[in-house]
């Protein structure tokens, strides 16, 4: 199953040196999430000819502005496009009346349905479970009240071992209950277990999208122990430790010991500030907390491990 994170924005709070503010598109299982959409996310969903149609779903981390500012412009081009399925929106409470309140002074009614969902910025909890993948949001401690977002991937059905098939022939009820992953015995007493008929799975894959949030080793880790690959915002550089501090926000020497602290696989790293145009300084930081570290760079897509 494919499992992709695009950047589309990876700035702070200005858009500068040619990168714009935070947005991501996950594609899992050919389900199209948005995180967070900053100003220009439009433009780039276009630049980058990705399937903007497809988002069934958005996640806005909290409200400021370089983390919604382009969420009108894009439910507006929906519309224009004659949208007509649901849109779920996940965000803090107040996002759905911000865009309410654009909507009915614009005199503008969409041609599609919306649906908001509060996010609770003091728990973490199960947001949406759909076949193959689930998320959960989870608290980030910032200047605001702000989520985080956990997409986890599913169990499908198991694969069979084609060899041991081919020495036994066995019932399609048999094979249907160990793809499921569950032990069969039939009427006549044979069993047939899973580890013996089936192929080991893949590990299970996680993405923890940490948009803005204050160096937090203790109660961030414990929400997202054991994520695969982690995006966390990387704002400052070692230079500039104090402020990071003071604006609730991190370093890139913290980012890399979060990931290391939740044994993740890959670290990408984002929300840089304007004062870096050279980023390979913040990227040498955070890989000496955590090798396994790279840039967030507009326009690649990065597969989830």
């Amino acid at each position: 199953m494919d499992f992709t994170v695009t950047i589309l924005g990876s700035n702070a709070a200005i858009p500068a040196h040619g990168r714009n503010q935070t947005a991501q598109l996950v594609n899992i299982g050919l389900s199209y999430l948005l995180l967070d959409c900053g100003e220009g996310t439009q433009n780039q969903l276009r630049s980058f000819k990705l399937r903007y149609s497809k988002i069934d779903y958005i996640f806005i981390s909290h409200l400021h502005g370089d983390h919604y500012y382009g969420l009108m412009g894009l439910i507006t081009t929906f519309h224009l496009h004659r949208r007509s399925k649901l849109l779920t929106i996940f965000g803090p409470k107040g996002l759905d009346e911000i865009i309410t309140i654009q909507l009915k002074y614009s005199n503008t009614k969409l041609n599609y349905p919306i649906r908001f969902v509060s996010t609770d910025a003091d728990v973490k909890a199960l947001i949406l479970e759909e076949r193959n993948f689930r998320v959960y949001s989870f608290p980030l401690k910032h200047r605001i009240p702000c989520t985080g977002f956990l997409i986890q991937e599913k169990q499908g059905l198991l694969n069979m071992n084609k060899a041991k098939l081919l020495e036994k022939k066995i019932s399609i009820e048999a094979i249907n209950s160990l793809r499921k992953g569950i032990d069969y015995t039939d009427k006549n007493g044979d069993h047939y277990s899973v580890t013996e008929y089936t192929i080991p799975p893949a590990p299970l894959r996680s993405y923890a999208f940490c948009s803005d949030t204050i160096y937090d080793p203790i109660d961030l880790t414990a929400n997202i122990q054991g994520v695969t690959t982690i995006y966390h915002e990387a704002t400052f550089g070692d230079d500039e430790v104090e402020r990071a501090v003071d604006t609730f926000h991190s370093t890139a020497r913290q980012a890399g010991l979060i990931a290391a602290k939740i044994n993740a696989k890959k670290l990408i790293l984002g929300h840089f500030s304007t004062r870096y145009l050279n980023l390979a300084p913040l990227l040498e930081q955070a890989q000496a907390s955590f090798s396994e570290s790279v840039l967030g760079e507009e326009g690649i897509t990065y597969p989830i491990v």
